[in-house]
C-alpha cells in the first residue's frame, strides 16, 4: 500500500503525516507513506485544499485534520 500526505509544509499538513505514521504502526499494515510537499505533484491530484490524504493512488481525504480513528478507517477500507 502507498500512502501520500499532500501538503506544503504547514502545521496540519505535519500532522496529518505523524498520525498517518502512527496508525500504520499501530495497525501492523504494510504499507509506505510519503510527504508529498511538491506543488506541481500535488496539483496533479486535483485537491483543492490540504491537506489530503491519497492511498493507492485515490484522494481520500482533503482539507481537514484526521484523527488516528478516521485514518486508521480510511486505510483499512
Amino acid at each position: 500500500m502507498e500512502i501520500k500526505v499532500l501538503g506544503t509544509g504547514c502545521a496540519g499538513c505535519k500532522a496529518l503525516c505523524e498520525t498517518v505514521r502512527q496508525a500504520v504502526a499501530e495497525s501492523g499494515l504494510d504499507a509506505t507513506v510519503v510527504k508529498e510537499e511538491d506543488i506541481v505533484k500535488i496539483m496533479s491530484y486535483d485537491v483543492m485544499t490540504l491537506p489530503a490524504l491519497v492511498v493507492d493512488g485515490r484522494v481520500v481525504a482533503q482539507g481537514r485534520k484526521l484523527s488516528l480513528a478516521e485514518v486508521r478507517g480510511l486505510l483499512t477500507k
